[in-house]
């Protein structure tokens, strides 16, 4: 192993950690659920007459993404793609809400859990890890419990940057959605524009309040419990997880946000499909 591989696994593991403890932070903030309704993002673009991107793939298996929100939220986003459209930049939103079937799922999604997976087993020398330490990294990647995931809460955004002329990508280092030592904001991994990039975006959001997640490049959010620990704002957040209901645009907390979406047993299930899905790659 090179100095250089030493260094990456020792800072994957050390950023998997700082986020882990972040996780334990989220599951005791406290928050009183406010109700606030659902936004389009497209739409309120639209009307707003600021041009911007919405991924057209699908989340999981054949679920369509939701591009929805809270409404204040949504009207901060459109503002917030105004001011990139005058700087000759367009957002894309990658991800909105998710319901819990979504976030679910995401979690089991091939792409995503074999990823995770395979810097798992990076870490741990080349062998499976135990399904403790999967869980444990998979948790800080993509969020496994309701009270932890603000896609959940409709109060976050994945995103992404293109120029307006070229519609070359802003680079930030990796396409959306990458899973390695690269992809926490501030990795030394990336090069010097590819980080001046990220923060240059990372200002723009930050300016109307929405936080980045520090272990995703990618990722930010307001008024929920990240986005006040992360501001050190001790008061109750005032957006959960939520079941939202389309028709009557209601929002109903979440009744267990405390209860994993996929135990440890369907993650030791999920462990033992990526190993069967690698074995043709390796023969």
């Amino acid at each position: 192993m090179t100095n250089d591989d030493k260094a990456r696994r020792a800072y994957w593991a050390e950023q998997m950690e700082q986020g882990y403890a972040m996780v334990e932070k989220l599951l005791a903030f406290p928050v009183e659920e406010c109700g606030e309704p659902f936004a389009s993002l497209p739409e309120t673009a639209a009307d707003a007459g600021v041009e911007m991107l919405f991924s057209t793939t699908k989340i999981a298996g054949n679920l369509d993404r939701i591009y929805f929100m809270r409404e204040s939220l949504a009207h901060e986003v459109v503002e917030i793609g105004r001011e990139m459209n005058e700087r000759g930049w367009v957002l894309k939103i990658e991800e909105g809400f998710r319901t819990l079937e979504m976030q679910g799922g995401l979690v089991r999604k091939p792409e995503v859990f074999d990823a995770i997976l395979r810097k798992c087993i990076w870490e741990n020398g080349g062998e499976i890890p135990p399904v403790e330490m999967v869980t444990r990294r998979a948790i800080v990647m993509v969020a496994n419990i309701p009270k932890i995931g603000s896609h959940m809460s409709g109060s976050a955004i994945d995103i992404s940057v293109f120029q307006r002329d070229s519609g070359d990508e802003v680079w930030r280092g990796n396409a959306y959605l990458e899973i390695s030592e690269r992809t926490p904001m501030r990795s030394p991994f990336i090069a010097p524009q590819d980080l001046e990039n990220r923060l240059a975006i990372t200002a723009m959001m930050e300016a109307h309040g929405f936080m980045h997640f520090p272990f995703e490049f990618w990722h930010y959010n307001k008024g929920d419990a990240g986005g006040h620990i992360l501001t050190g704002n001790p008061a109750p957040c005032r957006y959960g997880p939520v079941h939202w209901d389309p028709q009557t645009n209601e929002v109903t907390p979440v009744t267990d946000p405390m209860d994993p979406l996929n135990p440890l047993p369907v993650m030791d299930r999920e462990i033992a499909a990526a190993m069967e899905r690698a074995a043709p790659a390796a023969s």
